[in-house]
């Protein structure tokens, strides 16, 4: 079961990080598109100032023409500011995109980090319990060489004993 969700967080990694090499080129085109955006918004709005100071009637007053040119501009600037919107939602939507990567790829880190740090417990129990086999057979040849010594010392005692 690890094994196999292991290999899934590694396809989903790959895919993430696949998507956002891809992504990383349109990220740099659609700012550039928002800006060559603004940059024609600006333009618009240059000429709309000079199209509002447009003053064709007698006496040095705006005819309908002269308002109608006006709103035109007016129109275009907002038809500019609804691409720009709608460039900024597409941009928002790839940062958006970014970013639920980066926290799967956060994820998969963490996981596989938990991962670990079981694995390394699982390994420092077993090195424990190794440990303790190797001290309970070293305890029990201490003991078994204590009774030797013990018996070998009162066998020799009862034999000096009995030959006195």
């Amino acid at each position: 079961m690890e094994r196999k969700r292991s290999s899934s967080n590694k396809n989903v990694y790959f895919f993430g990080l696949v998507l956002w090499l891809m992504t990383l080129p349109s990220l740099a085109v659609a700012q550039e598109k928002l800006n060559k955006l603004l940059r024609e918004r600006e333009t618009l709005h240059r000429e709309w100032q000079v199209s509002e100071s447009k003053k064709s009637g007698l006496f040095g007053n705006r005819t309908k023409k002269d308002m109608s040119a006006t709103n035109e501009w007016m129109d275009r600037i907002i038809r500019k500011d609804n691409q720009i919107m709608q460039e900024l939602e597409m941009l928002k939507d790839i940062e958006t995109t970014e970013i639920s990567y980066e926290k799967e790829d956060y994820k998969y880190v963490a996981q596989k980090a938990e991962a670990d740090i079981v694995k390394l417990k699982r390994a420092l129990s077993e090195k424990d319990e190794a440990i303790r086999k190797e001290e309970d057979e070293k305890r029990r040849y201490e003991w078994t060489t204590l009774l030797f010594f013990l018996s070998t010392l009162i066998l020799g005692f009862l034999y000096y004993r009995k030959k006195r």
